[in-house]
């Protein structure tokens, strides 16, 4: 794929594919998951055609989306260690959330608000998994005590409702900064967006030989 000229490469191909992928479950899983939670919602289960569909497919899905996670950790986990630079962005999130970003301490690749996104799935897509299992009527159903059920069912609804909400301030997030969709849907970012959000990490591009993403011209 060519990039325009004097662009920054954000996310390789095969990144935005496993972070779609990623997303698509997401959406799927929370829509099909909603359907059963309460009979108000139960209109959404139309979309799989049906409640007995929405129920078949909602943990196949699952699965889906755990290893595609999983994928992302394995692209993702080396800029998302988290270090002094996010405490000091944190402490200037008001500036942030003001668009005054001339005054907020640099970061890299990730800002903290990215970081802690990207652990906090890391650490509800597997207990949804687990608990998942638990509550698997069809394959686990007769394996799994009813109280070891009830609770896997509370933790499983505790830990989507805390994923569907972290979720809801990523998307928020990427429609407000101005330029980041289109880094994950073309893969390019301009120096200005560089510089104005992830300085750190664009002075690590111009003035380094490490590999990653690198101008292209």
């Amino acid at each position: 794929m060519k990039y325009p000229a004097g662009t920054l490469i954000r996310n390789t191909r095969p990144a935005r594919v496993n972070h779609w992928i990623t997303a698509t479950c997401f959406v799927l899983l929370m829509v099909s998951g909603l359907s059963m939670f309460h009979p108000m919602l139960f209109w959404l289960s139309g979309l799989f055609g049906g409640g007995q569909w929405a129920r078949a497919v909602h943990p196949w899905i699952g699965i889906v989306l755990f290893v595609s996670y999983a994928g992302l950790i394995v692209q993702f986990w080396r800029d998302n260690f988290w270090n002094r630079d996010d405490i000091a962005w944190m402490a200037s999130i008001l500036r942030v959330v003001e668009n005054d970003e001339e005054n907020v301490p640099e970061v890299g690749r990730f800002n903290a608000g990215q970081k802690f996104v990207f652990w906090s799935m890391a650490l509800l897509v597997p207990v949804l998994l687990v608990t998942g299992l638990l509550i698997w009527e069809a394959y686990f159903g007769d394996a799994t005590p009813i109280e070891t059920q009830r609770t896997a069912a509370l933790i499983h609804s505790l830990a989507a409702a805390a994923a569907i909400m972290i979720w809801i301030i990523h998307v928020y997030a990427a429609i407000w900064v101005r330029g980041s969709v289109r880094a994950m849907t073309r893969g390019y970012v301009t120096p200005g967006w560089a510089w104005r959000h992830h300085r750190k990490w664009f002075r690590q591009l111009v003035t380094t030989d490490s590999p990653g993403p690198r101008p292209r011209g």
